[in-house]
């Protein structure tokens, strides 16, 4: 299942996604999918199922099975991925490990047949064809724009990273033995027909992979054949394994997960951090040194009394928090996270325009689903004191080739504000449209100035790598980028 981390290498050196990427998507096939709004499409994702019931009686609970007799979407499902499309994206440069992984499952084990280095389809359809192998390509929302397109607006939808792995898989054989995942599953069946079996859990809500032995699974809860059109979805921790039957064409399906390292419990251990953080410049009882050879002891009764004591009154501190100091959750997923989906160069997000924003001026967040406002600690404070920032970060500059790729570096792109602008921002995320002059800051020169800097930085990002916009102004129909009236995160 697809993770945000450094796939098994091949002992060779990789070399980088090309930064173009030449459009191997299959032209002419209308999509049946609502693009409209990030929920419309999920809900036309899983019809005829609505939202409301699918969280209410599967999401985290139980597998979902959606079987259509839809040419249309069967038709549509084919164009995301191809086994043909293999030739065209190795002809880009692909290789093993990182891109493409070559097993078959045997005797309830997988069997990894990579080569070293660069792949080439040949080898590819050769070890499908001869070995039976199953063909996984890393996600292919890199290079494919319709799956891009979905799962951008999944992302918007879910709060939450979400990649996709193909899987291809010749008649009469298994890719993967018995397993599990820390991922919340959706199998979208492409080409062919392929045969589940799924089972109970041994840890629900899993947090972590797992293989599991034909004699700990027991037998199926659900067993069932998924033709092209079809969906399944089933929560992280059950157990599964598919194989496509014999005497049938190959099977093609792509697995879009999300929800890796996002229960509460993680976002427990992002913010408890700074909350002892805020409490202890409060608290002289937190700041109070550790009895000597604590750390030597063995004993830990009263030590775990002490911490109860002090975990009540974080809970106690917690209800009257108004801004939570945010670790790494927030950054981490707009950092990783699909820029916005858009046709040929992207001219929508590339130019700024109308005229500078005044006091009687009314703005508005643009692509308001890929920004995200946090509290944290100032990172480049020379002296002791660490002071509170209000950062705005932005996904527009990422970069779809590295999308989920953990091994290539990803940058945050943002900017900060005093803690004092956190309000004022506030108006704006919430707002469809605000006037400037309602801006909740102390003097309408602030306000026009926070405008005029936002103004000057946008005009200054038409020379960078990649446009952006966040901010715009609705009488004249353009955007500009939401920056800081201080210095920039990057």
């Amino acid at each position: 299942m697809p993770k945000k981390a450094k796939p098994a290498g091949t002992g060779k050196e990789e070399r980088p996604v090309p930064r173009k990427q030449a459009k191997v998507e299959a032209a002419g096939v209308p999509s049946t999918l609502n693009f409209d709004s990030p929920g419309s499409l999920f809900e036309s994702l899983i019809s005829p199922i609505k939202t409301e019931t699918f969280f209410k009686e599967f999401w985290e609970q139980k597998p979902l099975l959606i079987q259509r007799d839809d040419p249309a979407l069967a038709t549509y499902y084919r164009s995301l991925f191809r086994l043909t499309d293999l030739k065209s994206l190795c002809s880009r440069g692909v290789y093993y490990g990182r891109d493409v992984n070559v097993c078959r499952c045997v005797s309830g084990k997988k069997k990894v047949l990579n080569k070293d280095g660069k792949a080439h389809f040949l080898q590819l359809r050769k070890d499908f064809d001869q070995k039976r192998a199953t063909i996984q390509f890393h996600q292919p929302q890199r290079f494919k724009d319709e799956l891009w397109r979905i799962q951008e607006k999944l992302e918007c939808y879910f709060g939450s990273l979400v990649g996709s792995n193909v899987y291809i898989t010749p008649a009469g054989s298994q890719g993967l033995p018995p397993h599990y995942d820390d991922v919340e599953v959706f199998i979208l069946q492409l080409e062919g027909e392929k045969h589940w079996r799924l089972y109970h859990p041994t840890v629900p809500l899993a947090r972590e992979y797992s293989l599991e032995t034909e004699d700990r699974i027991g037998k199926p809860t659900h067993e069932f054949t998924l033709k092209p059109g079809d969906l399944l979805y089933f929560p992280r921790g059950t157990i599964h394994q598919a194989d496509t039957p014999p005497g049938l064409a190959h099977s093609t399906h792509v697995t879009i997960s999300t929800y890796q390292n996002s229960s509460w419990g993680d976002f427990l251990l992002d913010t408890i951090s700074g909350l002892v953080f805020d409490t202890a410049k409060e608290d002289m009882e937190l700041r109070a040194g550790l009895p000597r050879q604590l750390l030597l002891q063995v004993e830990t009764t009263t030590v775990t009394t002490r911490l109860s004591g002090f975990l009540r009154m974080l809970a106690d501190q917690l209800e009257g928090t108004k801004e939570l100091l945010s670790s790494d959750m927030k950054k981490d997923f707009v950092m990783n996270r699909l820029p916005p989906y858009y046709v040929g160069d992207g001219p929508e997000l590339s130019t700024p325009g109308g005229m500078l924003p005044q006091l009687d001026s009314t703005v508005r967040f643009q692509f308001k689903e890929h920004i995200i406002l946090t509290v944290g600690l100032a990172q480049d404070r020379s002296d002791e004191t660490q002071e509170k920032m209000v950062y705005v970060y932005h996904s527009l500059r990422n970069r779809r080739e590295t999308h989920m790729m953990g091994n290539e570096e990803t940058e945050a792109h943002g900017l900060r504000f005093p803690l004092s602008h956190m309000d004022a921002l506030k108006q704006i995320w919430n707002s469809s449209a605000i006037s400037v002059k309602d801006l909740k800051l102390p003097t309408d020169e602030e306000k026009e100035s926070l405008m005029m800097v936002i103004w000057l930085y946008v005009l200054s990002q038409r020379h960078g790598r990649q446009k952006s916009k966040l901010l715009s102004v609705p009488e004249s129909d353009k955007t500009i980028l939401l920056t800081s009236l201080f210095n920039p995160v990057w």
